[in-house]
């Protein structure tokens, strides 16, 4: 117990520098899936695709079929997607940080199944899958 008392400041600097490594990771909104998950997905339940990079980014090559909205027009561009409603969604982008916030928006506005490409294009693109320009 002494060590703990003359150690105190150590100890509460290791807390909180592992719960700050932590946070992203507990933070990430959505579901997650492997690019080889997603490919099921999208071929059983004919999902819906939704890349959030910018246009030049998407036009470097992106999932076949796949809607371009980039997540900062998003929030505006929601009624473009609400047929997709009570369909899964997915959703990409280079690595998947954006894709988490796109997915908290989606979920947020009543979308049912939203999931999320883990690793983005990148895994993408490691697993062998294809790409459309």
């Amino acid at each position: 117990m002494k060590f703990f008392i003359d150690n105190i400041f150590i100890i509460a600097i290791v807390v909180l520098s592992g719960g700050a490594l932590l946070w992203p990771v507990l933070t990430q909104r959505g579901k997650r899936a492997s690019a080889q998950e997603v490919t099921l997905l999208i071929n059983r339940s004919k999902a819906t695709i939704v890349d959030v990079r910018d246009a030049a980014e998407f036009a470097t090559g992106h999932l076949p079929e796949a809607k371009n909205i980039p997540l900062n027009e998003l929030s505006n561009r929601l009624a473009e997607l609400e047929k997709f409603k009570a369909k899964s969604v997915i959703v990409v982008c280079k690595t998947g940080a954006r894709a988490s916030s796109a997915a908290a928006k989606l979920a947020k506005a009543g979308f049912t199944d939203v999931v999320n490409l883990d690793g983005g294009i990148a895994a993408w693109q490691k697993a062998g899958l294809p790409l459309a320009k």
